[in-house]
């Protein structure tokens, strides 16, 4: 008797972790811009449910749509997924849910997103680790 990994019990259309990291940075995108599921779901044709679907990693999101999704988000797709192959989808998600889970954090993802000048990100980034190491 054989015995399916998880990999060969998914079903070809299933979700994946990498679904639900894509969905996780598509909320943080767009709740940095300030908008909500519905007004998200109205400027790519999907209503805020399948947002919800989309950002929980319920759904897959077919290439046509993660375009639309990116192009509304005002970011190109590739920043949608992991930057390097070393990067798990796991952690990072696991770092923007906790980020995304207070007020404090959701305020902080806003405004370090519309700082332009890359000096000061990386200054408020190493601010922000000097704070947390000393807390």
């Amino acid at each position: 008797m054989s015995r399916k990994t998880a990999t060969q019990s998914r079903t070809p259309r299933a979700a994946e972790p990498l679904d639900a990291y894509v969905g996780a940075r598509i909320a943080a995108r767009r709740m940095a811009l300030g908008l909500s599921q519905a007004a998200l779901g109205e400027r790519v044709g999907v209503s805020f449910q399948q947002m919800q679907k989309y950002e929980g990693g319920r759904n897959r999101i077919s290439a046509s749509r993660l375009h639309s999704l990116a192009l509304a988000l005002g970011l190109p797709v590739a920043a949608l997924f992991p930057e390097t192959p070393n990067e798990t989808p796991d952690s990072d998600l696991s770092l923007m849910r906790a980020l995304a889970a207070t007020p404090e954090g959701r305020a902080m993802a806003a405004g370090f997103s519309l700082l332009e000048d890359h000096a000061v990100r990386q200054a408020l980034t190493r601010l922000v680790e000097v704070l947390a190491k000393a807390a």
